[in-house]
């Protein structure tokens, strides 16, 4: 049985933002493996968790990925007595405070602990104009990038803000910003038809930089997972709409992909 995504690079189909979450972990989890093996034994890598509390009146609240759907049917009216007397009552809706959550990397000094280099990989929450975690985000980046860490954000979404240094560039990219330089940042650039890049990771003088190749943890990621059992690649991509020539390259790449499936049980 095929067990590779039908795309070369990334997969658009697992863009979608009710899904990311479980990709963005699981490619976490590849990406920290395969560094933890090249950094050794004078780094660690650490996988760290921030929360975001986002309230439920916030415009923020529509790109949470649930972890339950519920079914909403209209509650039956109280019985009330009408013989008691009280006092007439206002209904008011509850506010409740979801939890999000979202992991990224830090490599650390094996013996002083010190973060040497934080890596993100973005995800629909702080992508979304206006959302707290949009803002936490480049709060986040500027004060990493005039630290003396090393910082790698990659993105793999086509959807959502960019920074303006790489806005409208390509489908998708990788940026480094090396603690050493103020400028100009290192951008790997690749669209939906290319392969992921191996880029590089720095570590802190004298020690070379690693290479992590990007496509070798997706495919990893997307095995594991067992994603081609899984992904519905009969409906549309999630948005925004694939150019006419991508969704025609895309639909062909899937047919293809589909055949080989097939002939594969056959």
């Amino acid at each position: 049985m095929v067990n590779t995504s039908p795309f070369p690079g990334m997969d658009p189909y697992l863009e979608e933002s009710g899904e990311w979450s479980n990709i963005h972990t699981r490619l976490i989890n590849a990406i920290s493996d395969r560094l933890a093996d090249a950094v050794t034994p004078h780094f660690s890598v650490k996988i760290e968790t921030r929360v975001y509390i986002v309230v439920e009146d916030t415009n923020a609240r529509r790109f949470i990925e649930p972890d339950l759907y519920l079914i909403q049917t209209r509650p039956q009216a109280a019985t009330v007595d009408t013989t008691l007397q009280f006092s007439p009552y206002v209904l008011v809706q509850p506010l409740y405070n979801h939890e999000v959550r979202e992991h990224f990397i830090e490599i650390r000094d094996k013996h002083s602990h010190e973060v040497i280099t934080t890596i993100e990989l973005l995800s629909p929450f702080n992508k979304a104009s206006g959302s707290p975690g949009l803002e936490a985000f480049r709060s986040k980046r500027q004060a990493v990038m005039h630290s003396t860490t090393n910082w790698l954000e990659i993105d793999l979404l086509r959807a959502g803000e960019r920074p303006p240094e790489v806005a409208g560039k390509s489908h998708y990219y990788v940026l480094l910003k090396r603690a050493s330089m103020f400028g100009p940042f290192e951008v790997w650039y690749f669209d939906l038809r290319d392969t992921l890049p191996r880029v590089l990771v720095p570590l802190r003088n004298p020690l070379p930089e690693v290479v992590l190749d990007l496509q070798a943890a997706f495919d990893d990621m997307y095995r594991r997972a067992r994603l081609a059992d899984s992904v519905n690649y009969q409906q549309a991509p999630p948005p925004p709409p694939l150019r006419s020539a991508d969704f025609n390259w895309a639909q062909q790449q899937i047919n293809l992909w589909m055949e080989a499936r097939q002939a594969n049980v056959g």
